[in-house]
């Protein structure tokens, strides 16, 4: 699964072969996430609040290159958070 953006500890990621709700998941130590791209919301995972907050405030500000990832499989890293 490429890695689309590091920060914090928590590593971005995306299947560009799954099928479904365009989302992207997010790991943090033995924690992941699953985001829906559209919406931000989680829909599996374990994430702690704080990294909740910083994947959903980093996702936030890509949410476009994303969707557009999703959408033509081209793989490209994304900025962390500042």
């Amino acid at each position: 699964m490429p890695v689309v953006s590091r920060f914090y500890g928590i590593v971005i990621k995306m299947f560009f072969s799954e099928h479904g709700l365009p989302h992207f998941h997010a790991v943090y130590g033995e924690h992941v996430g699953v985001f829906v791209i559209e919406t931000l919301e989680m829909i599996e995972g374990d994430l702690p609040p704080r990294a909740f907050r910083l994947v959903r405030d980093w996702a936030e500000t890509h949410r476009g290159s994303l969707l557009t990832m999703w959408n033509t499989k081209n793989f490209t890293q994304l900025p962390g958070l500042d």
